[in-house]
């Protein structure tokens, strides 16, 4: 098989496996609290990742750590998996699973927003048109399928998902300025967050393992949200001849994770789902029209 047919293999199973945990978080947070899903499942994501660096042979490298690069890591772990999974896990507690997963998709344009006060760049014309569109996308998406569908929209809920994204694009910017290892990032940055969401269940929840949909469904996000997913993509990014037409495949994911939310889940997806997340999809790709946007989102 040739490099560039391997690149879209393993791209096609990130995108597939990725559709999928929108339909997980629902059935975990069914038996499990929001603090309790985001613990195990970050729990199984460190025991993955660390078998990922041993395969690779790259543990030697978590003994050449600085101080300052730990810091940094518990910084990233206070940011993912600790505040950004506990609000996307509130939000998709408040929220059917075909709104939530949308709503998260703007991180792209909140991204251009934060690279304002972060990065210093101005936003051009295009990018505000990409805000425009996407905020429409939000409308549609949160009204469920007509005027009156507002009035069973939680408002928590949505401005959780929104600020979900405003959590992630501000990791995502921290986390592309480390040119550690992305692997031996990725389980630092767990294994801090693991500690800090331990301390989390003490406080707010309990510690409770009980077999059952709710602790499979963890390991499930665990393993293919973070771990054998994030590897699967990596290396199609490090195969492929253009990342930006694998980077594109992305897009699939929410509408793919459409088809599993109704199948599994039974929600009945309104039209307004679909034509909001085009929207969302379509302000994503016009931003990236606007020559002064130097972030390859």
């Amino acid at each position: 098989m040739k490099s560039i047919e391997k690149s879209y293999l393993y791209a096609g199973l990130s995108v597939l496996l990725w559709s999928t945990v929108a339909t997980s978080f629902k059935l975990g947070l069914s038996e499990l609290d929001f603090i309790q899903l985001i613990f195990y499942a970050s729990a199984t994501s460190v025991i993955i990742l660390f078998f990922i660096l041993v395969i690779q042979k790259k543990t030697k490298l978590l003994m050449q750590q600085t101080v300052g690069q730990l810091i940094n890591s518990m910084v990233l772990g206070a940011l993912n998996p600790l505040l950004y999974y506990l609000v996307l896990f509130k939000a998709y507690s408040l929220l059917p699973a075909q709104l939530a997963q949308p709503l998260n998709m703007v991180w792209p344009i909140v991204l251009t927003l934060l690279s304002v006060p972060l990065l210093g760049q101005k936003i051009g014309k295009w990018s505000i048109a990409g805000l425009v569109i996407s905020f429409a996308g939000v409308v549609l998406i949160s009204s469920q399928g007509g005027l009156s569908g507002f009035q069973n929209t939680s408002l928590n809920g949505v401005l959780l998902a929104l600020g979900s994204s405003v959590l992630w694009a501000l990791y995502w910017v921290l986390n592309v300025r480390d040119k550690r290892d992305g692997i031996v990032k990725l389980f630092l940055n767990f294994f801090f967050g693991l500690i800090f969401l331990a301390v989390t269940v003490f406080f707010f929840t309990e510690f409770r393992i009980e077999p059952g949909t709710g602790l499979y469904a963890a390991i499930y996000i665990g393993i293919f949200e973070v771990g054998v997913t994030y590897v699967f993509w990596m290396k199609a990014m490090q195969l492929s001849t253009n990342n930006a037409k694998i980077g594109n495949l992305i897009f699939l994911t929410p509408f793919l994770s459409l088809i599993f939310i109704r199948f599994i889940l039974k929600e009945t997806l309104f039209i307004t789902t679909f034509a909001g997340l085009a929207c969302i999809i379509a302000g994503i790709l016009v931003q990236r029209f606007d020559k002064k946007n130097q972030i390859n989102t």
